[in-house]
């Protein structure tokens, strides 16, 4: 998975803030009991003492056996030391391992990796560093989820030229959307398309899908389809230094999150430079098999008339339709 280069900085960031807090607090403990009882600092240097001794033996190239008298007698000492250790500590209120160094996380010992894979706590520090991207993005709140959805604001009443009543397309759309976050990204449908009129809950049903997704460990970028045009756009033609590295990055994280979202399409000016952009996004992810989810006022058909034939070709031969139809639910009693 990849998490974009600003989710990635903070949770590593928070990652190195544990460690060095639990790092002082084991300091600040250890002084704490020195002054209680300065016996330990004896102890802990003279157990110090024999490791380095055993390292010395070594590496000085003497020749002596593993289990001769000298390594026998060191290593006597070295258990002597720790039952006084031990001792030490317990009479002052606390096990034996109290000033030793224990990481949150015994898989990585805190480095966030393991055998070059990302441990479970990095991705868990990142998935929440995510959520709190999203959710500025998105306005998510406690309501917003699968869990949580309600379906009464939509009318069970016939809507004209559609088979269903409105409540129950979309008991049919919340389906769809729902197995494909909660089975992501093994759900059979891969990309989806939201089509359908403002206020109809498309932003809604795609915070559910992004926080549901993210929850489950996978990077999700969710953005205007204008941003994503603009971060193309300058890209191409900036010469700012900064301006360029910045667009670049931007444009990476779309082409290789785990899950795009790309909202509002249709509300930009088409341009040779916007169907190359889009083209380019919807073609990368194809072929490197990364889900997208795109939501849109437009139809298959408007979409059709719109944009280059390769577009629309990919997007109605790839992507599972999903209409929105009904009364604009922000504006009901």
């Amino acid at each position: 998975m990849a998490y974009e280069q600003s989710i990635m900085q903070r949770a590593n960031a928070r990652l190195l803030r544990r460690r060095e807090t639990r790092e002082r607090r084991r300091y600040e403990l250890e002084q704490e009991l020195y002054r209680r009882e300065p016996k330990l600092r004896q102890i802990d240097r003279a157990l110090r003492g024999t490791m380095t001794e055993l390292a010395e033996l070594a590496i000085s190239g003497k020749a002596v056996e593993h289990n001769g008298p000298e390594i026998s007698a060191i290593r006597r000492r070295n258990l002597e030391l720790q039952e006084q250790w031990a001792q030490t500590l317990k009479s002052l209120g606390y096990e034996p391992d109290a000033l030793d160094d224990k990481p949150a996380c015994s898989r990585c010992g805190d480095s966030g990796w393991v055998d070059g894979e990302m441990c479970d706590c990095l991705k868990k520090l990142c998935a929440e560093e995510q959520m709190k991207a999203l959710t500025a993005l998105l306005s998510l709140t406690d309501e917003q989820s699968f869990e949580r959805l309600t379906l009464d604001v939509y009318s069970d009443a016939p809507w004209p030229g559609a088979v269903r009543s409105p409540r129950e397309n979309m008991k049919r759309v919340v389906t769809v959307c729902e197995g494909f976050a909660r089975q992501f990204p093994a759900y059979s449908l891969k990309n989806l398309l939201l089509s359908g009129g403002t206020g109809l809950g498309k932003t809604f049903l795609s915070g559910c899908i992004a926080r549901e997704v993210s929850r489950r460990g996978y990077s999700v970028v969710y953005d205007t389809a204008i941003n994503l045009f603009s971060a193309f756009e300058t890209r191409k033609f900036t010469r700012d230094a900064q301006e360029e590295r910045q667009a670049r990055d931007d444009t990476r994280r779309y082409l290789n999150c785990d899950l795009l979202i790309l909202d509002d399409l249709g509300s930009e000016l088409v341009t040779p430079m916007v169907q190359a952009s889009l083209y380019e996004v919807i073609n990368s992810r194809l072929q490197a098999d990364r889900r997208t989810i795109i939501s849109t006022n437009l139809s298959g058909e408007q979409i059709a008339r719109r944009y280059s034939p390769q577009i629309s070709s990919r997007i109605g031969g790839l992507y599972r339709e999903l209409t929105f139809y009904g009364e604009d639910i922000r504006m009901l009693p």
